[in-house]
C-alpha cells in the first residue's frame, strides 16, 4: 500500500504536468517492488478517473469525440482482445515487455521527432495507432507511447494534446477493467486497492497542474523521460537476472 501510494502520487504529478505518463510511471515504479500483474491491475481505476478529470477539463469534449472516434473504437476492441493473454504470459517476459515499452517511449521522445502525418492519411493512422495502442495497453496497461507518437505526428497543440490523450486513455480504461476482471487479475481486494489509489493520483495530478504553471515544462519533461529510461532498463535487467 505504501509503495502504491507513493508511486501514484509521483505518477499523478507527472500526469498533471505533461498530460501523459501515469501508467508508465506507476507501473515502472511498482514493478520494482511488487509482481508486475498486480502493478498493472492496480492501474485500472486511477487511469479511469484521472482521465475523466483530464478529458472534461479540456473544454472540447464533444469536438474531441467527433474527431477521434475511430482511434477510440479500434483502441477499445484491440485492448479488450489483448487483455485475455496478459494472465498467461510469464513474469520475466512481461517485465521485459514493460521495460522495452518504457525505454522505447523515453528514447523516442528524447531523441526523435516522428514524421508529420498529412490529413489524407489521418484515418489510416488512427486505425494503425489504435491497434498498436490496444495491444500495448492490454499487455502492460500502458498505451501512451502510441497515442503520443500519433498526436506529435499530427502537430497537435499542447492544450489539445492533453484533452485528446485524456479521451483516448479514458476509452481504453473501460475494456482494461472488463478484461482484467474476466481473466482473474482484478479481484475484489485488488479492485478496492485500485479504487483507493484514485486519491493519491488526484493529489499528484493537482500538484502537477501547479508545477505546469510554475516551472518550465520542457525541462521537467526531459528529467521525467531520463528517469523513465533508467526505470525501463532496470526492469529489463530484472527480467533477465531474476
Amino acid at each position: 500500500m505504501i509503495t502504491a501510494f507513493l508511486a501514484f502520487i509521483v505518477s499523478g504529478t507527472i500526469k498533471g504536468t505533461l498530460g501523459v505518463g501515469l501508467p508508465i510511471a506507476a507501473v515502472g515504479l511498482m514493478t520494482l517492488f511488487v509482481d508486475p500483474r498486480l502493478a498493472i491491475s492496480l492501474m485500472v481505476f486511477p487511469i479511469m478517473f484521472a482521465n475523466i478529470w483530464q478529458y472534461f477539463r479540456s473544454g472540447k469534449a464533444l469536438w474531441i469525440a467527433r474527431h477521434y472516434w475511430l482511434f477510440a473504437v479500434v483502441l477499445l476492441l484491440s485492448l479488450l482482445a489483448t487483455t485475455f493473454f496478459t494472465a498467461r504470459i510469464s513474469t520475466s517476459l512481461l517485465l521485459t515487455f514493460i521495460g522495452m515499452v518504457i525505454v522505447i517511449f523515453s528514447l523516442m521522445n528524447l531523441a526523435f521527432t516522428p514524421p508529420p502525418i498529412p490529413d489524407r492519411f489521418d484515418r489510416l493512422a488512427q486505425g494503425i495507432g489504435g491497434i498498436i495502442a490496444g495491444v500495448m495497453g492490454g499487455l502492460t496497461a500502458m498505451w501512451s507511447p502510441a497515442i503520443a507518437t500519433y498526436l506529435i505526428s499530427r502537430g497537435t497543440s499542447k492544450d489539445d494534446f492533453v484533452g485528446i490523450s485524456g479521451f483516448l486513455f479514458l476509452v481504453g480504461s473501460v475494456p482494461l477493467c472488463i478484461g482484467f476482471w474476466q481473466n482473474g487479475m482484478l479481484t475484489g481486494p485488488v479492485a478496492l486497492v485500485s479504487a483507493a489509489m484514485i486519491v493519491p493520483t488526484l493529489i499528484g495530478f493537482s500538484l502537477g497542474e501547479w508545477i505546469r504553471r510554475k516551472l518550465d515544462a520542457d525541462k521537467f519533461k526531459t528529467i521525467v523521460l531520463v528517469f523513465f529510461l533508467f526505470v525501463g532498463l532496470n526492469l529489463i535487467r530484472k527480467a533477465f537476472t531474476g
